[in-house]
């Protein structure tokens, strides 16, 4: 109870006596509803939505100073609101003042903070206590507030660089490619996405022990020569201790282009390791430092170090070694590199029309000499890692159902793989990248029995039975029900064929996606689709970027949307809505 005499400013809300005898009563002030509880003679005012799930605290119960919701049983301090259960949120108090017999309420307190400080800290209990709705909830009020992106990624890029051991996992992975999707899709979408990022991030996180950094080394007069081979060596002999120690010596010492030759020399020096993994999340680690800024560059990649050091290796596995060992296939071409460079010194490569289907050939020799002819013609990193992502792509794109749906995961591992490659070649230029390439296209390789016989996609012209509008709203339907991988591919094609707009049917493939219970390899395979479009030489290759992903999110549709449950009731609480009288209906 204030003890303010004055009244000025304040309403008058009801009649102490009646309150008193009552014990509570719900009255509307400025517009929101008030529950006015007596309790030890006291008056109290509480809005009566409780901050959880909006049940009106009205039917709560209040003992010992303390109000509990009657949904989820919620415990607030009545005085100030502050809740024992975190995952409730504090609910508005409003000081109250009686006099003359009537209880009045200033309905429009000062905020203990503002409401933007409010949610960012929302937000940060949300990562620490994994509340996947308190985290949808904050980034729904942070876009309120104009802060729907740049403050959930860089909060959750802070608490996963200091709490996972391990490192780079598939939460930071998810985040980062939830950032990147994030200019592609509706504004419903960008909202899932920052969610699915944040909470991705919370979940990965939880329960693990935090980091505990190394140092930089004191020299930073080091050369990057000598830095580059100390970060291989300890990499190569499991030293993830003394390779972050070089590696933050080098993030201090270096620009960003040797930076990352450094990182991928080191994850191409043994074959796929951590089956496509490393290659991957060190993509990402490095897309995301272009989201939040380089600035934070030593806590980011320090933590892709244990990707690197403790990944497994292909060599190491009868896959690459038997029945043809394509693992030495690569280690040869590794040796032989600075030869084919010297060769294709001066001259330009243009891709030969038949060189995709060279890199889909059954036999690893061809494949080889045709990566080996291509480097030494002239071809740059870029060209050639960007024509291994798409002989990936085709391999996604032709899928056969007819094998184990678990092998969707093995040709979304190459594509992966190759995707990332093909963005780290636009970042260096250095000798590991075609060493990349080649491990990228013997993957391709060794996925070649997945598509016998190959899917059939429709080609360019085939026609289609509607207008765009009409085709998307189709392939919505589609991710309703299993089984309609083929019919995605076809509605995708027929989306092209009628002139539909690709920003349109991306914004669609987004909705699909972040609709569901997308799993970490279908959100992967999505946003590597969308950057393949970008990357896009010709327009077969702009179909082929979104009829794979379209293929793959079709035969992993649909789920059963507990995320999009979530989303829902956060959406509906910030609206104002009743969600109880739903349920209790």
């Amino acid at each position: 109870m204030s003890s303010d005499p004055t009244t000025r400013d304040m309403t008058e809300v009801a009649d102490v006596n009646s309150l008193r005898d009552d014990g509570r009563t719900v009255t509307m002030t400025a517009g929101r509803p008030v529950v006015l509880f007596y309790h030890e003679g006291e008056v109290y005012a509480v809005d009566n939505r409780c901050p959880h799930m909006g049940f009106p605290l009205s039917k709560g119960s209040v003992e010992d100073g303390l109000l509990t919701c009657d949904w989820h049983h919620a415990r607030f301090e009545l005085a100030r609101g502050d809740t024992l259960d975190i995952w409730a949120d504090d609910v508005q108090t409003f000081p109250t003042h009686v006099q003359d017999g009537s209880v009045y309420v200033d309905p429009d307190p000062d905020p203990d903070v503002p409401p933007e400080t409010h949610w960012r800290n929302r937000l940060a209990d949300s990562l620490a206590e994994n509340l996947s709705l308190v985290a949808a909830k904050a980034v729904i009020h942070l876009d309120h507030y104009g802060e729907g992106f740049t403050t959930p990624l860089e909060t959750a890029v802070d608490f996963g660089t200091q709490y996972r051991a391990d490192g780079w996992g598939r939460g930071m992975t998810t985040l980062g490619a939830m950032a990147n999707l994030h200019d592609a899709l509706a504004h419903d979408e960008k909202l899932r996405a920052m969610i699915v990022g944040v909470t991705t991030v919370a979940d990965n996180c939880d329960g693990e022990p935090p980091r505990f950094e190394q140092y930089a080394l004191d020299n930073e007069a080091l050369s990057k020569s000598r830095l580059k081979s100390w970060f291989r060596d300890t990499c190569d002999v499991r030293d993830s201790t003394g390779a972050e120690r070089c590696l933050r010596t080098a993030v201090n010492v270096l620009d960003r282009e040797d930076l990352v030759e450094i990182l991928v020399a080191a994850a191409t020096d043994h074959i796929y390791m951590n089956n496509s993994h490393t290659i991957d999340f060190l993509n990402k680690a490095i897309e995301t430092l272009d989201h939040v800024g380089w600035d934070r560059r030593e806590s980011v990649l320090a933590t892709v170090v244990d990707v690197i050091a403790d990944a497994s290796r292909g060599e190491e596995t009868s896959t690459w070694t038997r029945p043809v060992n394509v693992a030495e296939l690569c280690f040869d071409a590794a040796a032989d590199l600075p030869e084919m460079v010297t060769a294709g010194t001066g001259r330009d490569w243009d891709r030969p029309d038949e060189f995709i289907e060279t890199l889909l050939s059954s036999d690893p020799i061809e494949i080889d000499e045709g990566l080996r002819d291509a480097v030494a013609g002239g071809a740059s990193t870029e060209q050639l890692a960007h024509a291994v992502a798409v002989a990936a792509l085709r391999r996604v794109a032709h899928f056969g159902t007819g094998n184990e749906f678990s092998d969707w995961n093995t040709v979304h591992h190459t594509f992966s793989f190759a995707n990332a490659v093909d963005n780290l070649a636009r970042r260096t230029d250095a000798l590991a990248v075609y060493e990349a390439c080649w491990q990228g296209a013997m993957s391709v390789y060794l996925d070649r029995f997945l598509n016998q016989p190959p899917a059939t996609i429709p080609d360019p012209g085939a026609g289609a039975d509607g207008d765009p509008a009409d085709l998307r709203d189709r392939l919505l339907g589609v991710f309703d029900e299993q089984g309609g991988v083929d019919e995605a591919a076809r509605l995708v094609a027929g989306h092209f064929d009628t002139g539909g707009d690709p920003t349109a049917l991306k914004r669609t493939l987004g909705e699909g996606l972040l609709r569901e219970d997308a799993t970490f390899h279908t959100l992967q395979n999505v946003e590597a689709g969308f950057r393949q479009f970008e990357l896009a030489n010709t327009d077969r290759e702009r179909r082929l970027a979104l009829i794979a992903p379209a293929r793959y999110l079709a035969a992993h549709s649909p789920t059963r949307r507990e995320r999009e449950q979530t989303v829902t009731i956060a959406e509906r609480l910030f609206d104002g809505e009743a969600i109880h009288e739903d349920i209790e209906s």
